[in-house]
């Protein structure tokens, strides 16, 4: 960030916004810290996936990769994501794996304004090392995992339409960042209305 970008607060107005914003990218990227107070900002509603998720299968996503499998939770991740952009503006936080499945993908492009926040595998490796509950680091070693993810998904995460870095910053500096790359990222495309 330069020193202009550090002291000026972005000026995105919550009327600007006319979908979704749907933040993506690797499970420990922040993408729920950093959507609650995006969300907070634009006087939005936050929505996390992963919630809404095991709300409708009346269990922990652990449990539904361990009873049925992840073809299974991603067609759910699937339905979900689809039921919630079909509903009224919010910023929606998505599992690590959701747009990695082309149809979700199609969906968050037609529907929303994706938002990768990216990080590196140290950052990546801290941040999903507090928390227990990932399925997918639980099969091998956590880091080996990240790496093989990372390589799989980044080109992947780097067709979003906004891409900022999500490092060791505050999460209040990585909002204002995501803020300015809506705002310019809005102001160079056409009106979707």
């Amino acid at each position: 960030m330069n020193d202009a970008e550090k002291g000026a607060q972005p000026d995105l107005k919550p009327a600007a916004i006319k979908e979704t914003i749907v933040l993506v990218g690797m499970m420990g990227a922040g993408k729920s810290s950093v959507g609650r107070r995006l969300a907070a900002h634009l006087a939005l509603p936050f929505v996390d996936a992963d919630s809404e998720i095991e709300a409708a299968a009346g269990c922990s996503i652990s449990d539904v990769f361990a009873l049925h499998g992840e073809a299974a939770f991603r067609d759910g991740e699937r339905k979900v994501i689809t039921r919630l952009l079909q509903g009224p503006k919010h910023v929606l936080s998505t599992g690590g794996g959701a747009f990695m499945d082309p149809n979700t993908r199609a969906l968050i492009r037609d529907a929303g304004i994706s938002v990768w926040l990216r990080a590196d595998i140290e950052t990546l490796e801290r941040r999903t090392g507090r928390r227990p509950d990932r399925p997918l680091l639980q099969r091998d070693d956590p880091r080996k995992v990240i790496e093989a993810l990372l390589a799989e998904r980044d080109p992947i995460y780097a067709e979003a339409d906004v891409v900022v870095d999500s490092d060791d910053r505050p999460v209040e500096e990585t909002v204002d960042l995501v803020m300015r790359e809506l705002q310019r990222f809005l102001a160079t495309r056409k009106d979707p209305s």
